[in-house]
């Protein structure tokens, strides 16, 4: 009886110190002003911060991840739930896994090769480029560059709006902006243009309709040079 009891608190022992480093684990890191940044393998809760960027190292976790200026990156294999910044760019390394959304207001977001982003890739201003990636939701901008690359596949619709009042502050471009959906590449939704861009869509590509814009087919390995418009 006595052994079965010491047995029992033991146990008890190793349960209360494996949650407390569990709850340790995951803990929240909130600032105003400091970058956070998470170091390769170790696991934390949502990062928020105002004026500094959030690293995420390699194979790391961590939950929503949040700035208002600053940049966020993911390292190889990392993963959270969510990323957000208004001012900066953000960027996924290889096979890096996002639960839901990756949002900018003003930056470029950009994803490498195995990477998942389970809901929409948005921006205003700034670039959007994924390299065998996979977007469960949608591609979205308003002013930027979009490179569905070599072998991403898209889930939902690409979309290029007009600006409007709801997604200002919007950049005057001079020129066009440019479309490519690369070799291999899938995008299942349709792709709406509501201003004027280059769509320049490879042979062996797949997407569904194209409002707003006449694609351009192209074989080559990359997309051809810019036209002038």
């Amino acid at each position: 009886m006595r052994l079965h009891r010491h047995t029992t608190i033991l146990a008890s022992v190793l349960a209360l110190a494996l949650a407390a480093g569990g709850a340790h684990a995951r803990q929240d890191i909130d600032k105003v002003n400091g970058s956070i940044s998470v170091p390769a393998g170790e696991v934390r809760g949502n990062l928020e911060t105002v004026n500094g960027s959030v690293r995420i190292g390699d194979n790391a976790q961590a939950g929503a991840a949040e700035t208002v200026n600053g940049s966020v990156h993911v390292g190889n294999d990392g993963s959270a739930r969510s990323l957000e910044t208004v001012n900066g760019s953000i960027r996924l390394g290889e096979r890096v896994r996002i639960e839901r959304g990756v949002e900018t207001v003003n930056g470029s977001i950009f994803a490498d090769r195995g990477s998942r982003v389970g809901g929409n890739l948005v921006n205003v201003n700034g670039a959007l480029g994924l390299v065998q990636t996979e977007v469960a939701g949608n591609v979205e901008t308003v002013n930027g560059d979009v490179t569905i690359g070599v072998g991403s596949h898209v889930r939902g619709h690409l979309r290029v709006h007009k600006p409007s009042a709801n997604w200002m502050p919007v950049r005057v471009r001079p020129r066009a902006q440019r479309i490519v959906i690369g070799p291999g590449a899938v995008v299942d939704g349709d792709l709406l243009f509501e201003r004027e861009v280059q769509l320049y869509v490879h042979d062996t590509a797949r997407v569904g309709t194209i409002t707003g814009a006449t694609a351009i087919p192209f074989s080559t390995p990359t997309a051809p040079a810019r036209q002038p418009d």
